[in-house]
């Protein structure tokens, strides 16, 4: 499914690939690959735990830094029943060469580069440039969505409080 009208970069309309996902339907199961290239079932692997997934343009750049360093710091007071999950379409030697240099160590940086499996289920793959719109889902335990949100533009930061406040609810 492609569509159009929702994102600009540059001033101009890019297509972004997959269907919305809504609050209160089950989450699609994903693949990405770790900094190893392995391939990971993101939602089988986690299975129990509420994840918190945000979707990232490239780690490359200052907000996606800042993002996922947040969600880093913010993990510890989470606990371990919430895996948090930063997937972006950057190569996973880079992943890992950024989260060494970052100290970025509770949040799973993975890779949707190989096969933009997760862009493509989640509504997130920018066609034009195979890059991740930004964005952050939250789910419970059971798989279902509690919080989705897609931010309106690449730069926009998500709303961190209601992010973390829903990942709380779902505990």
């Amino acid at each position: 499914m492609e569509r159009t009208g929702l994102l600009q970069l540059g001033g101009k309309d890019v297509t972004v690939i997959g269907p919305d996902i809504e609050v209160g339907q089950n989450a699609p199961e994903f693949t990405v690959h770790d900094h190893d290239w392995n391939q990971v079932k993101a939602l089988e692997s986690t299975q129990g735990k509420v994840r918190i997934i945000a979707s990232l343009p490239s780690l490359a750049t200052g907000v996606c830094d800042a993002e996922t360093r947040r969600f880093n710091e913010e993990a510890a007071a989470l606990g371990d029943d919430v895996v948090i999950y930063g997937i972006s379409a950057d190569l996973p030697f880079s992943l890992k060469s950024w989260c060494a240099a970052s100290g970025v160590d509770k949040v799973k940086v993975v890779s949707d580069a190989y096969d933009t499996n997760f862009g493509e289920k989640y509504g997130v793959l920018v066609k034009e440039r195979r890059i991740l719109r930004r964005a952050v889902f939250v789910l419970d335990k059971e798989g279902k969505v509690v919080y989705s949100d897609y931010m309106a533009a690449l730069g926009d930061s998500p709303d961190f409080e209601a992010v973390l406040a829903a990942a709380r609810g779902a505990l």
